[in-house]
């Protein structure tokens, strides 16, 4: 499968992918910085680019594992819970006063899974790639990318199911 071309890729991504760190940083300049760190790593990364996701998909987790990372660069004494928590909340639940609860119902139900399942969404709350999951958990860097997205998949319907609002 060729690779598509990273100029192409910034010209047509960049504004959206700007937009998103914006949202995620609260800060034009910070969003910047990590949307040209973002490019740094796709174009270390973009040979391996599969083409089994859409490639704006694989940009933006590109872009959000930048963003994680950062977050665990700035502030290396914050917890895993709390990198957790922003990683569920960004992702799956609103921002509203009431997140708390849900975030407390998270972690409740994160404890019905079994331990390889717990560890790949807490690694990945912290900024790790699939790849860096794969190696620390012994498995497949696709196994460790289904497992996420299952586990993820598995809590929006169980918040949805208690009416959560999501």
């Amino acid at each position: 499968m060729p690779y598509p071309e990273l100029e192409e890729l910034y010209n047509t991504y960049r504004t959206d992918l700007y937009r998103y760190l914006c949202h995620l940083t609260h800060d034009p300049a910070e969003a910047e910085d990590l949307l040209s760190e973002t490019f740094l790593r796709v174009l270390r990364r973009l040979h391996t680019y599969r083409g089994d996701c859409a490639v704006k998909t694989w940009l933006f987790g590109i872009a959000h594992n930048v963003w994680l990372e950062s977050l665990r660069k700035r502030r290396p004494t914050v917890s895993a819970d709390d990198l957790l928590e922003t990683y569920l909340t960004d992702d799956t639940l609103p921002d509203r006063t009431d997140t708390r609860l849900q975030w407390q119902r998270v972690q409740a139900l994160l404890q019905q899974k079994d331990d390889r399942a717990r560890r790949v969404v807490q690694l990945r709350a912290q900024g790790y790639s699939y790849a860096e999951i794969a190696v620390r958990l012994g498995i497949s860097e696709s196994s460790a990318r289904v497992i996420e997205h299952r586990t993820r998949t598995w809590l929006k319907q169980q918040l949805a199911k208690e009416g959560y609002d999501l």
